[in-house]
């Protein structure tokens, strides 16, 4: 007989929504995590005597949230602290004016055309009127859609949703929509960074990534006690609605019978038994056969030249000199194609460095939290080198702009893409699965479905994609695609 109990398979924002859903459900769910707290990439790492968010530092799109909490018994204001930026971030490239944008659209219209003159903040506002379609276009038809495919999203509403999805131009690149609004060079590399938001090349992403200027014009928050609260909010609600959390475990099998999911067996030999797994991994971590080979054979691994872009990051608890960070800042290179063509092979000699301090909300002088970022190739998979030479060249970068660290090598925390690598297997250390080049790497990445009965994914390597909010989607429609299945064997037994 099938067992009632569900387990997930860790504890990422995918799993965390999953599970959560599905225990409010009053379903029977285990979720099983390899590391020792919840979260997945939505860590916290030590760094001298504090502890700083090492993962995703954005918090945008709350009414995803919302609704997920209200779905399960209770609300998003009721879990967790959230505080709307005035300044949603502040740009230098090392000589002029920095740029702050704010969630005031008007605010940032004023600040663009002081930057760049009034003929360019005239564009920006046609070019931001251009996300807001793009996204309004791709909410429904994509992002909460299961696994749709091309023919679903340009027809899905009829003629006219066939007409606005030719507007939004499914295969130009984010380079070349940002251009074509945008002349002056900084804002071009200003918007053409949200590529990377995703892991990918701006010369390369499809250009729907531009609806990333819409999101965070609608809203970005910070959240009291960092985004790892955000994690540690989900486990409480699952808990709360009766499911069970074991960490520190590793699965290194998903049992099948007669075709079906039946188990899942721990490193140590555990047998659980169940009827259905939600895997909240990269996908290739399936793939390559760290479930077993008989979960590896009905998935597709993902090609070297199609992962997504990892990072090299410095958690740091360290004074800082000159420049007045915001709470998210960005220190851009000189050159922004010889960068991306640089991290084709290897790093950048003259990086971009993204950093979030993460005490600027209510800072106060001394040492602050830093989440120093600059992007990498995901190269994990490879002997580290080189390392040394990119802390210069981050912190050269740094310095041009202003920005003096008081550094101390005993409050600074690196993690490489091998460290990544380690940390999410099997994935080179690329952060954010497939990059998204070319029109058809959307549709490339799973649905929650798989083709194994009981075997379901969510995370960012699935649909609808990375980020935050979008892995909290796909945790969304695994349990959606659950349930449905379940309610449609019980009509047909």
């Amino acid at each position: 007989m099938k067992s009632e109990r569900i387990v997930v398979i860790g504890a990422g924002i995918g799993g965390l929504v999953a599970a959560t859903a599905l225990a409010a459900r009053g379903r029977d769910v285990l979720l099983l995590e390899r590391q020792s707290t919840p979260g997945g990439k939505m860590r916290q790492v030590r760094a001298g005597d504090a502890l700083i968010d090492g993962g995703p530092t954005v918090f945008t799109m709350r009414g995803i949230f919302e609704r997920i909490f209200a779905e399960a018994g209770t609300s998003l204001d009721a879990e967790l602290t959230l505080k709307p930026l005035d300044v949603l971030a502040r740009h230098s490239w090392g000589h002029g004016p920095e740029l702050d944008l704010f969630a005031s659209l008007e605010q940032s219209v004023d600040a663009i055309g002081a930057f760049a003159g009034r003929d360019e903040a005239r564009r920006f506002r046609a070019m931001q009127a251009e996300a807001r379609h793009m996204f309004e276009t791709l909410n429904k038809t994509f992002i909460e859609a299961q696994r749709p495919s091309p023919f679903d999203v340009a027809f899905g509403g009829g003629v006219a949703g066939l007409l606005n999805m030719m507007k939004i131009n499914p295969f130009e690149t984010l380079w070349g929509a940002v251009t074509r609004h945008l002349k002056d060079p900084r804002l071009q590399q200003l918007f053409g960074r949200y590529a990377t938001y995703v892991g990918s090349s701006p010369f390369s992403a499809v250009a729907t990534l531009l609806l990333i200027a819409h999101v965070e014009q609608e809203g970005v928050w910070s959240v009291k006690g960092g985004m790892h609260a955000v994690a540690r909010a989900f486990e409480s609600v699952f808990q709360k609605n009766g499911g069970a959390c074991r960490y520190n475990t590793t699965i290194k099998e998903i049992e099948t019978e007669q075709g079906h999911v039946s188990a899942v067996i721990t490193a140590e030999g555990e047998r659980i038994a169940c009827g259905d797994v939600i895997v909240n991994a990269d996908v290739n971590a399936l793939a390559s056969g760290l479930f077993g080979q008989t979960i590896a054979s009905a998935f597709d691994p993902v090609p070297l030249k199609a992962r997504s872009l990892s990072a090299i990051t410095w958690c740091a608890h360290l004074e800082t000199r000159g420049f007045p960070l915001a709470l998210h800042s960005v220190f851009f290179s000189r050159h922004y194609k010889h960068e991306f063509d640089d991290l084709r092979t290897g790093y950048p000699s003259d990086p971009t460095v993204y950093i979030c301090a993460q005490d600027r909300v209510a800072f106060q002088g001394g040492a602050e939290r830093l989440l120093i970022l600059v992007n990498s190739p995901a190269n994990g998979d490879q002997p580290e080198k080189n390392l040394d030479r990119v802390e210069r060249a981050m912190r050269h970068k740094l310095s041009e702009c202003g920005l003096s660290l008081i550094w101390n090598d005993t409050r600074v925390t690196p993690t490489s893409p091998q460290g990544f690598a380690e940390l999410f297997p099997s994935t080179g250390g690329a952060l954010y699965g497939r990059a998204s080049h070319g029109f058809m790497a959307s549709f490339k990445r799973p649905g929650a479905r798989t083709k194994i009965p009981g075997l379901y994914l969510a995370g960012g390597s699935a649909h609808p994609g990375a980020g935050v909010p979008m892995a909290a989607m796909s945790g969304r429609h695994a349990a959606e695609a659950l349930l449905a299945q379940s309610a449609k064997g019980k009509r047909g037994a």
